[in-house]
């Protein structure tokens, strides 16, 4: 029950970084919040949770050079 109870959480959570993108950096926080319940409960965290996870921090990286004069 935990398992499901978690993956609505982190649908929840993608659904509000769509419907917000500005708002991306917060809820890309309560999403790996949502990764280390799984582990602390010793929960399989699903691969295209981690994949996103990891290409919203990749998106990150990219931002940091956005404002930089050329």
């Amino acid at each position: 029950m935990a398992f499901e109870q978690l993956k609505a959480g982190i649908a929840l959570i993608l659904e509000e970084i769509e419907k917000r993108p500005d708002d991306r950096h917060i809820l890309q926080e309560q999403l790996r919040e949502k990764i280390a319940e799984f582990r602390a409960m010793g929960l399989p965290v699903p691969e295209d949770i981690l994949r996103l996870e990891e290409q919203l921090g990749d998106d990150d990286a990219d931002d940091i050079y956005d404002n930089m004069p050329v």
